[in-house]
């Protein structure tokens, strides 16, 4: 059976290759390999750039596309592994760490959710070009990066009470539980501060753009181009979304869209961005399944080091399966503030708000029974599930939901400022 499998569509690609010299029969002279950019304290060499521009085009072509000339593509590549590298210089300078039982949970489950077990995903990953150690990397890598991403976007986020009142007040609220649409998109990028030559130029530019789409020009094949969009190399591919999850003026724009369509570019704090809706997907109630899980959570700390607080969890795991009570253990020793004085209870809760590592155990965890000690970014946990039940929109739920639509819509503004700003700090000397 022709089982084929992309390791991007579970994680973002980081393949950083070593360098890959020919044994020529005549003994001739090899070009060395060079470096290509130079990124603060750390360098991007020919050999990454290569490997990483070979893996896009093979994706390209895979989607029947038409490549872009190599010198494009390795602009728009290099670039990429820039903002990469910072963002992994930042999690080595933060002490940001993988441990092995960590990856090897993590490719566990990317191989659980492709409905294989791990030795038919190594035996995917060589179809598809890669090795086992090559995608242990690219998983690492990809983690470090979300954490720096938790720790320097997300944590910054904040939704008050009364927005997400406001939210379910509005008719984008109320068509929260309504259609999603699978989007790509095209960034020209605008700095803070702009001339207004460069807005004029940026305008320009992306006026160009959107006529060549009009006459039939490939959307995807244009992202990877000419897009600054953190998902350029995939074509400008956001995912699905909900219209409320997006920036005005397209969420009221994009409902009355067809499959197909590309918006007018739009004028955004980032730049100017252009949309294409791909496909539409829901209407109607919809039912979404909850769970009522309970946990004890233990941090590292300067005084207490990772592998103590492994050996902690490990006792308190013991202490429960001996039958000692869970509430009163998680009021007693918890670290969650706010599920500790509730004996460590979540309540129901939707489980897509759940960061993955959390949300992996407690969907392999049967109601009644205690899972095993676990590591997520916000340290040792041991859980609970209590019950589970499905519902179609109670108030309790309706409010998580759109908790979880704002922060998403803030994180994607919030996480476009950051990388520019990040970029814009760093000290980049590009060789090419």
């Amino acid at each position: 059976m022709n089982v084929k499998i992309k390791l991007s569509d579970c994680v973002r690609p980081l393949l950083l290759g070593a360098l890959f010299l020919g044994a020529a029969a005549q003994a001739e002279v090899q070009p060395l390999n060079r470096v290509v950019a130079i990124v603060d304290n750390d360098v991007i060499m020919q050999s990454q750039l290569d490997v990483r521009v070979r893996e896009v085009q093979q994706t390209i072509a895979k989607r029947g596309a038409e490549l872009p000339p190599v010198q494009v593509l390795s602009q728009q590549v290099l670039e990429r592994l820039i903002i990469e590298n910072i963002q992994l210089q930042i999690g080595d300078r933060s002490g940001i760490r993988i441990t092995d039982e960590e990856l090897n949970q993590a490719l566990a489950s990317i191989a659980q959710r492709n409905n294989m077990s791990l030795e038919q995903f190594r035996a995917a990953l060589v179809q598809d070009g890669l090795s086992f150690d090559d995608a242990r990397d690219q998983v690492r890598r990809e983690m470090i990066i979300s954490r720096v991403r938790q720790r320097r976007v997300a944590e910054r986020i904040q939704v008050t009470d009364q927005e997400v009142q406001n939210f379910l007040a509005s008719d984008l609220g109320k068509m929260q539980l309504s259609e999603e649409f699978r989007l790509a998109n095209i960034l020209i990028p605008l700095a803070d501060g702009s001339s207004p030559q460069d807005i004029q130029a940026a305008e320009r530019q992306v006026q160009e753009l959107h006529q060549q789409l009009r006459a039939g020009a490939d959307f995807a094949q244009m992202a990877v181009t000419r897009s600054a969009s953190e998902t350029a190399l995939e074509g400008g591919e956001m995912g699905w979304r909900k219209a409320a999850q997006l920036p005005p003026p397209f969420d009221a724009m994009i409902g009355a869209m067809s499959v197909g369509d590309v918006t007018e570019p739009m004028r955004t704090p980032g730049g100017f961005i252009m949309l294409k809706l791909l496909e539409k997907r829901g209407g109607g109630t919809q039912v979404r399944d909850e769970v009522n899980v309970r946990h004890i959570l233990i941090k590292p700390s300067e005084i207490r080091s990772e592998a103590e607080t492994k050996r902690l969890i490990e006792r308190l795991h013991e202490r429960l399966l001996a039958g000692e009570d869970f509430s009163e253990l998680a009021k007693s020793v918890s670290e969650d503030p706010g599920s500790a004085l509730n004996g460590g209870s979540l309540d129901w809760i939707d489980p897509s708000v759940l960061v993955p590592e959390f949300r992996d155990v407690m969907s392999n965890t049967a109601s009644g029974e205690l899972s095993k000690p676990f590591k997520s970014q916000y340290g040792w946990h041991v859980l609970q599930v209590v019950g589970r039940r499905a519902t179609d929109g109670s108030a309790q739920f309706r409010e998580q939901q759109a908790l979880t639509v704002l922060r998403n819509r803030k994180y994607d503004e919030e996480l476009q400022a950051w990388l520019r700003q990040i970029r814009d700090e760093a000290y980049v000397e590009i060789k090419l």
